[in-house]
């Protein structure tokens, strides 16, 4: 079976992996999962098709000015949810669509990251927050695993009542981009749109902005009175420190949560990674999805765009995968998730939205983080938090020209 698996292989990158000629250069982040990927593509490299790469820690700093060369210095740059917003903002990268039609059979729709309808990436590693519980606490309260947030907020209050825990239930909610965060994932449960149709001008001061602080409010009032100061180190220690029961943290911490350093044997044995609550009546979780994918520039020839396409589409097939399993929650047809991926998953099936990719999100989130510990410490109305965090953009907005 090896053999016959390497003799395929072989015959895949003798043809340069079906790309042709060309060239495609690789602009990336650096790291492991990123390195098999690279490798997986250079293996494509043939006497007519070129496969070179950069992985630079300072990918970002590079990408835009790379990517407006004529042509583009680099045919592809990895991006993540938030560094693909540059590149949308200055039309540096191009759309996907007729190509994912002719040579994308092997993508999954969840990979095809779609901005107004044209899909701009192509993604192939998530992570996200999601809910962490300690099943032995929970049989001990006499309640089910949570599926919705109101089944959280009341399992924590019987956890407590119970006086198993005095604080069972950990956020990510350090005043700044940890409490923005915390507030965009809930209210993506919502279904609101975070803007009004077709403009920057911010749709939170509604129903649904109440009904998402008055929700955050009730689990940090099950949390340390110190939950302003909580970001994902402090409740990675409070997990393995066996102080909570309830936790909405990243995926990407649920390897070093489950290995055999910083906790007891007992807490890792009873920790149950699964999918983030959502509200009652609806089926969106809690949770915005992150993710990595590829681009293909704007700046290049009809040939070196159609070859890029398809040496990036075989750099993340299933054989790089299966070769790579234990690197990242990849988003790849016949992915098997060990324990620590399990989380993410169950919230990728579950369709979690994706982070907005939108030139101005930074700046609400940025609101969101500065304006909300006032109505979280009791200090003021939900409506009046929300009208805060509506003029704080607001003034941004116009000083960079959104509005």
């Amino acid at each position: 079976m090896a053999s016959l698996l390497a003799i395929t292989h072989q015959a895949t990158a003798a043809d340069g992996c079906g790309a042709g000629e060309g060239k495609v250069n690789i602009l990336s982040n650096d790291f492991p999962a990123l390195h098999a990927v690279a490798a997986q593509a250079e293996g494509c490299t043939t006497d007519k098709l070129s496969v070179t790469k950069n992985q630079t820690k300072d990918h970002r700093d590079l990408q835009n000015a790379a990517l407006k060369a004529n042509p583009a210095k680099y045919s592809t740059a990895i991006v993540s949810t938030s560094s693909i917003v540059p590149l949308l903002n200055e039309g540096l990268i191009q759309p996907l669509d007729d190509m994912v039609e002719k040579y994308g059979q092997s993508l999954q729709p969840s990979q095809l990251i779609k901005i107004d309808g044209k899909v701009m990436a192509v993604a192939f590693m998530a992570n996200s927050q999601h809910l962490f519980y300690r099943k032995d606490i929970l049989e001990k309260a006499g309640v089910e695993p949570p599926k919705t947030f109101e089944d959280m907020i009341a399992a924590g209050k019987k956890i407590q009542q119970m006086g198993l825990m005095k604080y069972p239930v950990a956020l990510n909610t350090k005043t700044g981009w940890n409490l923005g965060e915390e507030f965009i994932n809930v209210f993506s449960a919502t279904g609101e749109s975070f803007f009004k149709p077709g403009s920057a001008i911010p749709n939170l001061n509604n129903a649904n902005g109440v009904k998402t602080l008055n929700t955050l409010k009730a689990l940090t009032e099950l949390s340390n009175p110190d939950f302003l100061t909580f970001d994902s180190n402090s409740t990675q220690a409070l997990w393995e420190d066996g102080k909570v029961a309830l936790a909405l943290l990243w995926g990407s911490r649920a390897t070093a949560i489950l290995d055999d350093e910083g906790s007891s044997p007992e807490i890792i044995a009873n920790t149950v990674l699964t999918n983030t609550p959502v509200f009652s009546g609806n089926s969106t979780p809690g949770a915005t999805l992150w993710w990595d994918g590829w681009t293909v520039a704007s700046n290049l020839s009809p040939q070196d765009a159609e070859a890029t396409f398809k040496v990036m589409t075989h750099a993340i097939s299933t054989e790089m995968m299966q070769a790579n399993q234990e690197k990242a929650v990849w988003l790849i047809e016949g992915y098997e998730p060990d324990a620590s991926a399990m989380g993410v998953i169950a919230t990728v099936q579950e369709q979690a939205n994706p982070y907005p990719m939108l030139p101005y999100m930074g700046l609400l989130h940025t609101a969101l983080g500065a304006e909300l510990p006032d109505f979280l410490l009791g200090n003021e109305s939900a409506e009046q938090a929300l009208k805060d965090v509506e003029a704080a953009y607001m003034t941004s907005a116009r000083e960079q020209g959104f509005l």
